[in-house]
């Protein structure tokens, strides 16, 4: 049941980073706060199937730590690649 935690953690940090990046026209808002509930879950989840408990602070530090590190490089690269692929199409459309 604790693998709520991590998921509302996850989510919590998604949705803060969302707002904090630049670039938030280019994606959806509900993008990073699933991306930052799966990857705390996930974390959890790999960790859990790997032996690891509650009472281990490896399981807590690593679940916490997982989105607040991927989340925002995700955010960076498809900014960047949507960036690019809307320059590329308005080029290829003739609006530029």
């Amino acid at each position: 049941m604790q693998i709520v935690i991590a998921l509302v953690f996850g989510a919590a940090v998604g949705g803060l980073l969302h707002f904090l990046q630049p670039g938030r026209t280019f994606r959806g808002v509900a993008l990073a706060p699933v991306l930052g509930a799966f990857t705390g879950g996930l974390a959890w989840l790999i960790l859990t199937w790997a032996g690891a408990t509650t009472l281990e602070p490896w399981l807590w530090l690593v679940s916490f730590a997982a989105p607040i590190v991927v989340v925002p490089l995700v955010l960076l690269v498809l900014t960047r690649v949507r960036t690019a692929h809307d320059a590329r199409e308005r080029i290829r459309l003739g609006i530029a």
